[in-house]
């Protein structure tokens, strides 16, 4: 054997030790005088000698140039730095599946239907898109129901929130799901020890073949066959990937050293890894194209791993194809930064946004209210600035909790005052709604007094000092009224029967009021609004000229004519806008003459002057609402909008103070 061959030998018996890899020596024992081979017959002998002078031709080229495949061509570790970083988005990706329009109903059906396929991997995004849906529709309801509750006057603290339906069958379809998930996990890390012990045996099967005495041929061709197996077979646990890889990887080389594969056969394999290797980097172009960043980010990822599995290529077209690779990932990862980039310009643009409204509530909430209708004007304004909140997109997301906390914070603040605020107002009234119960006891002990003098005083005196006691809760408030009205009636009625006189007379007065209100069901309503009005106060003329009746039927009979005078005025009054100020001053006028026509024209004013205000605080309402418009053609035109019925309701507004000043007349 030549110093040559030795030296060649010996180099191959060396161990080559990678990053992460296993020690492995690979010694191929030599008689110092030749190599022994198994007996072949004669055609297999001139073979194998043409096969010996080939490599033994290899061999010297070997030696002379020093030409050696590179042990291990990764990715360099910039690139997968940054993929490993990009990854860090992963939770803030969009999904492939948009399912924004669709309701709570038609998600969960959609994922009773979806949670069917057994395949994990095929319908995990689908999934993941129908949660996150469905978990914001129903925040917003469960954040509405929690709204609702603190205005109806409930205590946030004591809010419980209870399932619908349609959360209880949604948790029932992901329990599904989540248990086909771990079934489907236990699998995959059952492959992936399976495809460990497959590879195993192909690195066994490697070393073997470094020791093979087979012809080159022979040899080469089941080289190629462990690599094609290799390629075929799946992931491995992450904890031995780096191991494997480098061992496999190690032992190729090894079997390069080994049998110096001649130069054709070699070029022939490098070619075709630079054949895979285009087609990579022309896939990797084509992601350039991709609108879905998660689809392309992922794909990525997956043509890096194919990379690194595929092997060398021609040394002269090494850089060149790395170079194009890389290029493509750099671009990529730069579409990929911009989107991101951009995202978070939006989400710094919502986030001041929302601190702009933080501020006006809070503005809102240090302003002392001292009044029911202070405290509605308010509510309506943190009820408007919470639905312009929640049009508004997300905010950074390290951003998110602290700008919300604010926001939230601001608004229990408010609806804690406004709670006490009406605590107190409530136990106000419960002590007017006592002060007035007692009154009623004793009116309605002197009801039926004949001490007519002293009685009527005493009661007079109680109906002013009614007159100075605050309202009293509106549950009790109409009911408290009636109670304390049917007691004084039935003194002054008792009165009024013991003063009437002659029965006689009581019964002709009843026969002529019904005649009276037999006409008056008859009357039709003129054009002549004068002539109606002039119509209606002869009946209340008339009405007034007739004297007392029997008691029995007094009341019914003065309700019947009260309704139909009333139905009369509330034909005319078809809008408060159409009756003109003389008009409604005839009608009050005509009130005059009705006994009760302080008590009316007191109610009157109050009601009018309930309307006022109402009105007052909806242009209040609409002037704060105008300033949230932003500058564009379709907020102009919902800005003129509000601007035309602000200058109705102040239209009517005038209306109804010219009524009010009318009522001040009397």
């Amino acid at each position: 054997m030549n110093a040559t061959e030795l030296k060649t030998i010996e180099k191959l018996n060396q161990p080559t030790i990678l990053p992460g890899a296993v020690k492995i020596n690979v010694k191929i024992d030599v008689n110092e005088e030749e190599v022994k081979l198994p007996e072949a017959p004669k055609a297999e002998k001139k073979a194998e000698k043409v096969e010996k002078k080939a490599v033994k031709k290899a061999e010297k080229k070997v030696e002379k140039k020093e030409e050696t495949i590179p042990q291990n061509e990764e990715i360099p570790q910039e690139a997968e730095l940054e993929l490993v970083n990009d990854n860090e988005n992963e939770e803030e990706e969009e999904s492939e599946f948009d399912f924004s329009n669709l309701n709570k109903l038609q998600l969960v059906e959609l994922l009773e239907e979806t949670v069917q396929e057994q395949d994990i991997a095929k319908i995990k995004d689908k999934v993941v898109a129908i949660k996150s849906n469905f978990l914001r529709l129903n925040k917003e309801d469960r954040d509405r129901e929690m709204e609702q509750f603190i205005l109806d006057g409930g205590d946030k603290d004591s809010y419980e929130h209870k399932d619908d339906p349609l959360e209880v069958r949604f948790k029932a379809a992901f329990d599904i799901y989540k248990v086909n998930k771990d079934k489907y996990k236990e699998e995959l890390e059952r492959q992936k020890n399976d495809n460990l012990k497959q590879k195993l045996e192909i690195i066994d099967e490697l070393k073997a073949l470094i020791y093979s005495e087979e012809t080159l041929k022979k040899t080469y061709d089941d080289f190629r066959d462990l690599q094609e197996r290799w390629k075929a077979i799946g992931q491995v646990p992450a904890n031995e990937v780096s191991n494997i890889w480098n061992t496999y990887h190690f032992l190729i080389e090894k079997f390069y050293d080994k049998v110096k594969i001649n130069r054709e056969l070699r070029d022939l394999d490098l070619k075709k890894n630079l054949e895979a290797k285009i087609e990579l980097c022309e896939k990797a172009e084509l992601l350039l194209l991709e609108k879905s960043q998660t689809k392309a980010f992922k794909l990525l990822q997956k043509y890096h791993d194919e990379w690194k599995e595929i092997g060398p290529v021609p040394q002269e077209k090494k850089d060149e194809i790395w170079d194009r690779f890389k290029s493509a990932t750099d671009k990529v990862n730069q579409i990929r930064r911009e989107h991101y980039a951009k995202l978070e310009e939006e989400q710094k643009a919502n986030y001041e946004a929302k601190e702009a409204i933080c501020v006006k509530m809070e503005e809102i909430v240090n302003e002392p209210v001292n009044s029911i209708n202070g405290y509605q004007k308010k509510s309506n304004e943190v009820n408007e600035l919470f639905k312009v909140w929640k049009s508004i997109g997300p905010v950074p997301k390290k951003q998110s909790d602290e700008i919300w906390n604010r926001f939230k914070g601001s608004m229990n603040t408010f609806f804690d005052a406004k709670k006490e605020f009406f605590n107190k107002l409530k136990m106000q009234q419960m002590e007017n709604y006592n002060k007035k119960v007692q009154i009623c006891v004793e009116v309605e002990n002197l009801a039926d007094s004949t001490e007519w003098k002293k009685t009527t005083d005493r009661i007079k005196q109680l109906q002013e000092e009614w007159k100075t006691i605050g309202p009293v809760p509106k549950r009790h408030s109409e009911k408290i009224w009636k109670r304390f009205r049917t007691a004084c009636d039935t003194f002054f009625n008792n009165k009024a029967a013991h003063f009437s006189g002659i029965k006689g007379e009581e019964d002709a007065n009843l026969k002529a009021k019904q005649e009276l209100i037999e006409r008056i069901k008859a009357y039709e309503l003129k054009a002549d609004r004068n002539e109606n009005m002039e119509a209606i106060r002869g009946f209340q003329r008339e009405w007034m000229a007739i004297g007392h009746v029997p008691m029995k039927y007094k009341d019914s009979l003065q309700n019947e004519y009260r309704s139909l005078i009333d139905g009369l005025f509330d034909k005319m009054r078809a809008n408060d806008n159409e009756l003109t100020t003389n008009e409604y001053r005839s009608m009050i006028s005509g009130l005059k003459e009705d006994p009760d026509s302080r008590d009316k024209v007191r109610r009157e004013r109050m009601n009018l002057q309930g309307k006022i205000q109402k009105l007052r605080d909806e242009i209040i309402t609409l002037e704060n609402n105008i300033g949230f418009f932003a500058n564009s053609r379709q907020s102009e035109l919902l800005k003129l909008e509000y601007e035309k019925k602000i200058a109705k309701l102040k239209n009517d507004v005038k209306v109804l103070e010219a009524k009010v000043k009318i009522l001040n007349e009397q």
